[in-house]
């Protein structure tokens, strides 16, 4: 691991209530995550892993310790500087699509480029260029309804990486989806991690899943257990195969 990685989580913990109820869900996490990585998350439920995302994706802060993101203390910011650094460096998917019904897919992925006040001409390039990535050129205007679930989840992927993040972060990206359509999905995860440099943190309760991931982070009772190089990442030995 590098000197100067991009994420850091220094003796972080993380309690929930006071008292005779309070909760720890994170009792003193150290991980180090340099850019261009793809970590797998693990852990079974209760482990302290879905409350480690929700702070490296700043969507909640460490009751102590440190959370440093490319040099900057994140559990120093404001709620609205949080909101900020999400919106410009993070991209998040999750196992429900959270697509809006009625939408088109092109409508859908430009909603975070909406937000940001983009103007309607680049919002419309970048969100074709996003869905083109995730093999989805030609279904712009087709509703959720009439696309599969695989193709759903294209869509959301596409809408969180249109915005160009440093960082995706993944939770249960699969979980809704049959066998062949989560390979499909953690084959595109893993081409925007080599192909477009993107970081990729994701939590995720199946091996084969996980398989295909650079790395491997297992959390057991609020604690990193074990971290580990996956050698032979299974989008890898596939592409070996072919060739």
């Amino acid at each position: 691991m590098s000197q100067a990685a991009l994420i850091q989580l220094l003796g972080v913990t993380k309690i929930y209530g006071q008292g005779a109820t309070a909760l720890q869900a994170l009792k003193g996490v150290d991980l180090a995550i340099d850019a261009g990585d793809f970590v797998a998350i693990m852990g079974p439920s209760g482990s302290g892993k879905s409350t480690a995302m929700n702070t490296l994706g700043c969507l909640d802060t460490p009751t102590t310790g440190q959370y440093i993101f490319n040099g900057v203390h994140v559990e120093q910011l404001s709620r609205d500087q949080r909101a900020l650094l999400r919106r410009r460096y993070l991209g998040f998917v999750f196992q429900g699509f959270n697509l809006l019904a009625r939408t088109s897919a092109q409508e859908n992925v430009e909603l975070p480029l909406l937000y940001r006040g983009e103007p309607a001409k680049q919002r419309h390039t970048a969100a074709k260029k996003a869905l083109a990535s995730v093999g989805l050129a030609g279904w712009e205007h087709h509703t959720p309804a009439e696309l599969s679930g695989g193709q759903q989840q294209r869509v959301a992927i596409a809408r969180a990486i249109v915005t160009e993040p440093a960082v995706l972060l993944a939770d249960e990206p699969t979980g809704n989806l049959d066998t062949q359509r989560s390979h499909e999905i953690m084959n595109l995860l893993w081409k925007l991690n080599v192909d477009h440099g993107i970081t990729v943190l994701m939590v995720t309760h199946e091996s084969d899943m996980a398989a295909y991931a650079k790395r491997i982070v297992r959390f057991v009772d609020g604690v990193v257990s074990s971290d580990a190089r996956n050698i032979h990442p299974a989008a890898l030995a596939a592409t070996e195969e072919v060739h």
